[in-house]
């Protein structure tokens, strides 16, 4: 309690000049006994009370004089934020309040410190009182001459008896096994003991009251060993229930982690230990953010959970080298704090072993069969041979572009095959099914291409068919178009395919309404479109909508180990054709892969053709080659020669003639056998160095 809670502010204030005749008087009017004497300030000189007039008046002094010569200079003062215990002393009448500017605010008198003590000896009292009589457990005390003093509700209830009745009484009157006289006279306390008070036990604890080293009585505390016995079986409960936990979370496959609301480590299982790879003794105690600097875990999942306050799952790796799958929970208390986080750690480290080994066989799955695929592809489209390793990757390519329905801008060469890459592309499509149109933009003039592409209405233009046409866009509904030689569509039809591309919409010459059309576009041409886009006779962003996915099927020089399969497949397919059987010399094949075929497989067919039907033998020789180009600076060699061009390690230069080697054997011959005869080696030399370089 503060000074100022118990003051009276604004007192009366005497000056030093005042008279004692005035100071009596207004000790009369005022009902008081003594006031504080200021100066001009109000700051505290001296007090003046009943007794300086009492001693003026023996001393024979005049009533007249001022009572700064009989005040008392030497006084006793407090500030009003000072505690009121500090001030409390038996010889204090009365004091002064002055605040920090010196200034008198108040007064207390010893009406006022009497009042004080007899409030706090009150409150004390009822807090006593109240204290002892909210407790559970039973006390009794009697004083020194074993008067029961103290009963408290609970000794009430228990023992049968009201405080009226026992209190003043002395205790072997009512409790005679009491033991209290016993326990003021050794002065000893006796605790934890068995007694039994109107036939019913009690655990008791007994000791001496002490007063300045003096016995001034004894105080018993008893506890209804009911209760205890309630006790125990609860703590028996709980220790068994604390065991079957312990076996719970020891027999738990995965690793159990516990820490409170900080992050330091309570309890783990065995588990646990295994997969981090730790003694548990050294997780204990220790906070999460310590376990994860030491390496112990690559990342703490409590950590993550305390500061997030929400379940969080990671993948951790610990230090014994194992992967696991962490969760942490967070359990929160009545005031929403967290006060526990539980970790469920699970060693996924065989399943990823195994989850990587059935990526590995799924994977080997899809590659075996994408290569079916391509070799159904390949032997069941009689128009396409395929053995070089560029033309392998662009028929793979084709092959995953065809799953989905982008535009495909395919480049190259005349004669190259860009129409075959598209039929392949739309047959193994979802749309192989529905229509496949070609149309060759350079084959169609240039004043009838618009109505060919996007149709026209009846009395469109004159000369116009009854009823109108569709063009080839809409007869492509559901399947796909290809637009070959797309360099050589005009400027001006340009913007109208952009527009198309875009919504799929077209609206037919001489018609007001458009309609959508599900065609899927595949384009081609053997110019450079890019420098067109460049020197202004391409659209640039027609370009770009169309080479969404470039495709550029190389020339046949690029890709010469196609040549024996496609001789051998034109000579079939014109043998057939003219119901002969001819037949070509191997040295015939060795002038082709010499020559550089600037007509591309196109020129190649036509020489098979035109030789299959001139030369008069079964077997064509290199002599009934054409009298022309390059085929004929090729038919005097009897030899490939090898051109160097630069400098490579000797080993370098060895193996990489020999892969060609083995390359464009297993192109030309069938069986191993007839490749060892053509290279003059042993069968099993073939088989090793094909393996060696991954030939197959």
């Amino acid at each position: 309690m503060k000074v100022k809670d118990v003051m009276k502010p604004n007192p009366v204030l005497f000056y030093p000049g005042m008279t004692i005749k005035e100071a009596t008087r207004i000790f009369l009017e005022k009902s008081i006994d003594g006031a504080p004497v200021v100066n001009e300030h109000n700051q505290l000189m001296g007090l003046f009370t009943k007794s300086h007039i009492y001693r003026a008046l023996c001393e024979g002094r005049d009533i007249n004089s001022p009572i700064e010569e009989v005040m008392t200079l030497e006084i006793l003062s407090g500030h009003p934020d000072e505690e009121i215990e500090v001030k409390l002393t038996p010889t204090v009448g009365r004091f002064p309040v002055i605040d920090d500017n010196e200034e008198v605010v108040g007064m207390i008198t010893r009406t006022d410190l009497a009042r004080t003590f007899f409030d706090r000896l009150q409150i004390v009292s009822v807090e006593l009182e109240a204290i002892l009589n909210s407790t559970h457990n039973l006390i009794v005390s009697v004083d020194e001459k074993a008067e029961v003093h103290v009963f408290n509700q609970a000794a009430q209830r228990g023992l049968g008896f009201t405080a009226e009745e026992v209190r003043g009484k002395h205790i072997n009157d009512f409790f005679p096994t009491s033991r209290l006289p016993e326990v003021m006279q050794t002065g000893e306390a006796e605790l934890l003991e068995k007694i039994d008070l109107h036939g019913k036990f009690y655990i008791s604890n007994r000791t001496p009251i002490f007063n300045e080293g003096k016995i001034v009585g004894a105080v018993a505390v008893l506890q209804d060993i009911d209760e205890f016995e309630k006790l125990s079986q609860e703590l028996r409960t709980v220790k068994e229930l604390n065991r079957e936990l312990d076996a719970i979370i020891e027999s738990s496959f995965d690793g159990l982690y516990i820490t409170d609301g900080q992050g330091m480590t309570l309890r783990l299982n065995k588990a646990f230990e295994m997969i981090s790879g730790v003694v548990g003794s050294e997780f204990l105690g220790k906070y999460t953010d310590k376990i994860e600097s030491e390496g112990i875990v690559s990342e703490s999942v409590s950590s993550l959970v305390l500061k997030k306050r929400e379940p969080v799952t990671i993948i951790q790796q610990t230090k014994a080298g194992r992967t696991s799958l962490a969760t942490g929970t967070p359990i929160f208390d009545q005031k929403g704090n967290i006060f526990r986080v539980v970790c469920n750690i699970r060693d996924i480290t065989e399943l990823n072993n195994l989850k990587q080994r059935l990526e590995q066989m799924q994977g080997l799955s899809q590659h075996y069969e994408h290569q079916l695929r391509t070799m159904r592809m390949q032997y069941t489209n009689t128009d396409m041979v395929i053995n070089s390793p560029k033309m392998k990757e662009l028929l793979d390519t084709a092959t995953r572009l065809a799953r989905v329905d982008s535009t495909v801008l395919i480049t190259g060469e005349s004669g190259t095959g860009k129409e075959l890459i598209a039929e392949v592309i739309h047959n193994n499509s979802g749309r192989s099914s529905g229509p496949f149109l070609k149309v060759n933009c350079g084959a169609i003039p240039d004043n009838l291409l618009e109505s060919e592409l996007f149709g026209y209405e009846s009395g469109a233009f004159t000369g116009a068919k009854k009823g109108g046409k569709p063009g080839y866009f809409e007869v492509s509904d559901g399947g796909t178009i290809f637009l070959d030689e797309i360099g050589d569509l005009p400027y001006n039809l340009q913007v109208k395919l952009l527009r198309f591309l875009q919504g799929k919409e077209i609206t037919r010459i001489g018609g007001t309404e458009s309609f959508q059309v599900d065609v899927r576009v595949l384009a081609a041409t053997n110019r450079n479109i890019l420098q067109m886009v460049h020197e202004r006779k391409f659209r640039a962003d027609l370009y770009y909508r169309l080479n969404v996915v470039p495709l550029h099927v190389p020339p046949l020089r690029e890709r010469k180990e196609d040549i024996p399969g496609l001789v051998s497949h034109f000579v079939h397919m014109f043998n057939k054709k003219y119901h002969i059987s001819k037949r070509i010399n191997p040295e015939v094949l060795r002038v082709f892969m010499q020559y550089d075929w600037p007509g591309n497989v196109r020129e190649l067919e036509n020489l098979i053709e035109r030789m299959v039907v001139v030369v008069s033998g079964d077997i064509i020789e290199v002599s009934d080659l054409p009298s022309f180009g390059a085929i004929t600076e090729t038919k005097g060699s009897s030899s490939a020669a090898i051109l160097v061009t630069g400098m490579v390690p000797l080993q370098e230069a060895v193996e990489s003639v020999e892969k060609q080697l083995i390359e464009r054997v297993y192109a030309q011959y069938r069986t191993t056998r007839e490749m060892a005869a053509e290279l003059k080696v042993n069968a099993s030399t073939i088989v090793r160095k094909a393996a060696k370089y991954g030939i197959s």
